[in-house]
């Protein structure tokens, strides 16, 4: 069976995966997904291993290992935050607060 344009249906993402995904803390997951991804971009360009960026930051091995697997559970915004501070990098933040519309209402777990 071929494929036609009308068998697709084209959705279009909010920009945020966890969200489209229907996570209750889907901004604080996309905000650690993107600091991870930075750092793992700066070892790879850099060609650092995990050894040898915890030898250059003081962060562990183990702390490296889980954010290149994206084991991003242990770790908080502000603690990924500095670990990009102890590669050398700047972080600027820039918060938006406005009104979450009625589907993303639900209450936040505890």
């Amino acid at each position: 069976m071929s494929n036609t344009d009308d068998d697709l249906e084209l959705v279009h993402g909010s920009g945020n995966v966890f969200r489209d995904f229907g996570r209750a803390d889907a901004d604080v997951q996309q905000t650690k997904a993107l600091l991870a991804a930075r750092i793992i971009g700066i070892l790879d360009d850099e060609g650092l291993s995990t050894r040898k960026a915890e030898g250059r930051t003081g962060v562990s091995h183990a702390d490296f290992t889980r954010i290149r697997n994206v084991q991003l559970d242990r770790f908080t915004i502000d603690r990924l935050m500095t670990v990009l501070y102890k590669l050398g990098q700047h972080v600027d933040v820039q918060i938006h607060v406005h009104p979450r519309i009625a589907a993303e209402k639900a209450p936040v777990p505890s």
